[in-house]
């Protein structure tokens, strides 16, 4: 008994010491897994094998470096491994110049493994700011790069990339109407024109109609058929499996998961399968849960007459036994908590858009991420904001704020960033500082005559109502709340809430006032 409960607690604190809080693990340390595997924003995933590892992609948007990566043995434990594009260099408006490119950047990333390179797709929305969209290609021999990304003239929605075992390239893609377009062998440009292969829709996950398109493709060649998989019904939706046995079609459908009971409202749609080296196959599919994000679930496939049916006959089990891999498993998960004590920036930050790289700095103090302020009217229009993912079904993030290089003007702080945000800081006019809680652009509390140079932030976040609530310290030790709730949203569509570093300057005077952050500590609670 002593033992069952030893095990229970290593596993529901994880890590804790230094530098890693409690975190959440789906691992249940007695050969079960329990979903989400993640429980955080990780988007549109696709999954492949390379060996003994598997490789996981997920969508970012508008955040920098984009297409993140993660890393497992088990399909269970995973960690970061690196992201496809380092910045987007093709539109002043990702550095934030003459305006922004929030909702832009990668959608629907795919990936796969082939003679040797990882192939990372995506595309990139028009009516997100953009007048015209256009879809890349990122190379590289390693998952952790170099990436070298090739951008394609061409449009091509929701990609799913194939490398056929007769030699040849496609890509699946569309929005309701689906297409096949062959890339060349180097999967760098198109070889051939778009060819229609799916114009079905549907009335419900029963009956075909005309209230529900199909997007977010990925495509498959087993013992000698092809296989399309696609979500339809939206947040509410299902999935749906085409197959055939040319490119080309004709395709006939089934669905192979339809279920919400996990998180009632909201069903599994949309991810990728991979199989495993015994033959096993197991599917990476993603579930809307508001404004925490995108979470993906991790649910066995069981082949039945030719089709690969979904957890149990497609319906959500919520705990399974651990896929059987040759590796033993090692309880992981991606970083959070930050001490920033190394020169290179930790995998589990991504910019808001493309940072100005001479205005921060992990060297010029050590031990501190240097934040220095560019000019902007409010935190939308911030430069340099750092965030990480909000995760379920709490999280706290916390951070130590030194203020002694600030500049009238700067306003520096932590919080909470999606469309609304709310955050604490210390804003300086006139040789003084005050202590305020922000929340969507007004000013709900003050506190004059902050005289300290250092100041502790907390924000806590909880899929109840998803609600965030904000708290600060004199000390470190005593918090005191402070503002209002923030209602979290989703103003950025498809985009979650996130933990956010900033300092900015509403005037110019101030521009490179320093904030230094001694540390981020995070612990779900």
């Amino acid at each position: 008994m002593r033992r069952i409960i030893w095990i229970i607690a290593f596993v529901g604190c994880l890590f804790e010491a230094k530098g890693q809080q409690q975190v959440w693990t789906p691992d249940n340390g007695n050969g079960t897994f329990t979903n989400p595997i993640m429980w955080g924003d990780w988007p549109d995933p696709d999954i492949i094998r390379v060996g003994d590892e598997f490789y996981f992609i997920s969508t970012s948007m508008h955040y920098v470096p984009g297409c993140p990566i993660a890393r497992s043995k088990d399909l269970v434990n995973w960690e970061m491994a690196g992201y496809a594009v380092e910045r987007y260099d093709e539109d002043e408006r990702y550095d934030m110049k003459n305006g922004s490119l929030y909702l832009n950047g990668s959608w629907a990333a795919t990936l796969r493994h082939h003679n040797g390179k990882f192939y990372a797709g995506f595309c990139t929305p028009y009516g997100w700011g953009r007048k015209d969209g256009n879809f890349s290609i990122c190379i590289a021999d390693k998952v952790e790069g170099p990436w070298e990304r090739v951008i394609f003239p061409e449009y091509l929605y929701d990609p799913g990339l194939l490398f056929d075992d007769n030699g040849k390239v496609y890509v699946i893609h569309g929005q309701g109407t689906l297409y096949a377009t062959e890339l060349n062998a180097d999967a760098r440009s198109v070889k051939g024109k778009p060819v229609k292969i799916w114009d079905k829709h549907f009335k419900n996950a029963n009956e075909l109609g005309n209230n529900f398109g199909m997007e977010g493709a990925h495509a498959y060649k087993i013992n000698g058929k092809y296989y399309i998989t696609c979500p339809a019904g939206g947040t509410k939706g299902w999935q749906v499996c085409l197959r055939s046995d040319n490119i080309y079609g004709p395709y006939e459908h089934k669905v192979i998961m339809n279920d919400d009971s996990s998180y009632p409202g909201n069903g599994l749609h949309q991810g990728g399968m991979v199989e495993l080296k015994n033959g096993d196959w197991w599917f990476i599919i993603m579930q809307d849960r508001g404004a925490i994000g995108r979470v993906p679930n991790l649910v066995p496939v069981k082949w039945v007459n030719g089709w690969p049916m979904l957890g149990d006959n497609g319906k959500e089990l919520v705990t399974y036994p651990k896929p059987v891999t040759e590796k033993k498993s090692t309880i992981k998960a991606p970083a959070t908590t930050d001490e920033f004590n190394t020169a290179k920036l930790g995998l589990q930050w991504q910019w808001n858009h493309n940072p100005d790289n001479s205005r921060w700095s992990l060297t010029e103090r050590k031990g501190y991420m240097r934040l220095k302020a560019s000019q902007a009217k409010d935190l939308k229009n911030a430069r340099n904001t750092l965030t990480q993912r909000v995760q379920g079904p709490a999280s706290e993030g916390t951070v130590e704020m030194e203020v002694g290089g600030l500049k009238d003007g700067n306003i520096a702080g932590f919080g909470i960033f999606q469309f609304p945000y709310a955050y604490v800081a210390v804003q300086q006019t006139g040789g003084k500082r005050q202590i305020v809680m922000c929340n969507d652009g007004k000013i709900i509390e003050t506190i004059d005559r902050f005289e300290g140079e250092k100041l502790w932030i907390r924000a806590r976040a909880t899929d109840k109502h998803f609600e965030a609530r904000f708290y600060y310290s004199l000390d470190g030790t005593n918090y005191h709340p402070i503002g209002n709730v923030l209602n979290m949203g989703l103003g950025l569509a498809w985009t979650a809430n996130r933990f956010a570093l900033f300092n900015f300057s509403t005037t110019e005077s101030g521009v490179d006032g320093c904030a230094d952050f001694n540390w981020f500590r995070f612990t779900n609670k």
